[in-house]
């Protein structure tokens, strides 16, 4: 647990975000099923989404087009919404945070996978294929280590994936995905997201770039990978699964526990420190988690609706229809009111704040420009969001002798916690 003393401040009168009310004698275990039941949901949007990026992506590869790369890119917005809500299963569940290097990994070097800017550079004494760009090369030589990618496939992508041990060969994944459809954001903390241009995927003469038939046999494989590997995390949430297994092994405390060590690591460690305050800290566009397209705002607003759909036990699925079950916000109501009525607060606090970033991204500036220097506004904007994350995690603490539950730890970060560490 966050060890500091933290003054608790009661939030009368809030209206509860999904309006679902505390059930009397709430069950736990009823509580910790409906916990399963969202995350299946979850991961089952996450895969059917990436099956519509994947459609979309054959249809670039088959038909190169202006508008054909724009529906891809569309279609990868759109198959981060549910994926990102399904984040806070991450801490909590080891089969899920074992698992998920594959399919969300960053921040890349993207010099592995295809061609970058001078700027980029060639070398880096940290990883051997920096600039290996397998697209271009057949045979990847580096560290002792020789890679056949005669033909790029599944296969070659997954022995690419963190290559020679270094964490930064992200080869698969939804960032990889991203890097080949939009290219470098080489556009710093000033206007303007990755400009790959439609032609990286042209037939014959009209390719730019070279190599465009190798580019689109790793933009499919890819997109493949990360269809199996969904459809492998969705089966594992279904009745008699091993993530179901898993959490009922616990037991209906030990699953409470999971729920909430999934809101508190997120929250705190992962969202409010590496990927929110340690960017604000350095200014740093590299740390934007979504730097390609630009979509940083919507993962982060999605994360935090995430945590509330675990918290108020409620989720609307992309097609509309609602998933819901007896929630920990009824557990934490019945124990104590006042707290019940504080977390309330807290998340609906930290969902405005998130929701600000995502409109200020949306009509004024995109995320790597708001965490820029010299921009107080931009970066106000971001602290109000970290200090709300920050703030609820102090109220997840909180639930936990509540509810008489076994000590929780949740994720730190140096962000937060040591911050001249990370300025250095």
């Amino acid at each position: 647990m966050i060890g500091r003393n933290w003054a608790a401040a009661t939030a009368a009168g809030v209206i509860a975000l999904y309006g679902l009310p505390a059930l009397a004698g709430t069950d736990k275990a009823a509580v910790v099923k409906a916990y399963a039941d969202i995350a299946e949901a979850t991961f089952g949007d996450s895969l059917s989404t990436a099956k519509v990026l994947q459609a979309a992506i054959e249809k670039l590869v088959a038909e190169p087009s202006e508008a054909n790369l724009a529906a891809a890119r569309t279609a990868w917005i759109a198959a981060r919404v549910p994926y990102q809500q399904s984040e806070v299963y991450r801490f909590g569940n080891a089969i899920v945070d074992d698992w998920e290097g594959k399919v969300n990994a960053w921040p890349l070097d993207e010099g592995l996978i295809d061609y970058v800017a001078e700027s980029y550079g060639t070398e880096s004494d940290e990883n051997p294929f920096y600039a290996a760009n397998v697209i271009a090369n057949k045979q990847l030589k580096a560290g002792g280590e020789t890679i056949d990618a005669t033909e790029i496939t599944t296969e070659v992508l997954q022995k690419l994936q963190e290559a020679g041990g270094v964490e930064s060969n992200v080869a698969i994944g939804y960032h990889a995905i991203e890097f080949l459809l939009w290219g470098q954001d080489l556009n710093g903390t000033g206007p303007g997201a990755g400009n790959r241009p439609w032609t990286d995927y042209a037939k014959g003469d009209a390719c730019t770039n070279g190599n465009c038939d190798r580019r689109g046999a790793y933009l499919t494989s890819a997109t493949a990978l990360l269809v199996e590997d969904l459809s492998w995390m969705a089966d594992q949430w279904k009745t008699g699964g091993d993530a179901r297994k898993q959490l009922d092994e616990k037991g209906a405390d030990g699953g409470i526990v999971t729920i909430l060590t999934g809101l508190g690591s997120l929250s705190y460690g992962e969202l409010a420190g590496e990927r929110t305050k340690l960017g604000l800290i350095l200014h740093d566009p590299e740390e934007e988690q979504d730097c390609f397209s630009d979509n940083t705002h919507n993962s982060h607003y999605n994360d935090v609706v995430g945590m509330v759909n675990v918290y108020k036990g409620s989720y609307t699925r992309v097609d509309g229809s609602k998933v819901s079950g007896p929630s920990l916000s009824a557990l934490v109501t019945e124990a104590d009111a006042a707290l019940g009525a504080e977390v309330d607060g807290k998340l609906a606090a930290t969902l405005a704040a998130a929701g600000a970033v995502k409109a200020r991204a949306e009509k004024t500036e995109h995320y790597d420009q708001m965490i820029g220097a010299n921009n107080p506004e931009g970066n106000a904007a971001i602290q109000k969001l970290v200090d709300g994350l920050t703030d609820q995690t102090r109220s997840f603490e909180r639930i936990i002798t509540a509810l008489k539950l076994q000590p929780v730890e949740f994720e730190g970060s140096d962000s937060l916690d040591n911050p001249s560490a990370v300025a250095k």
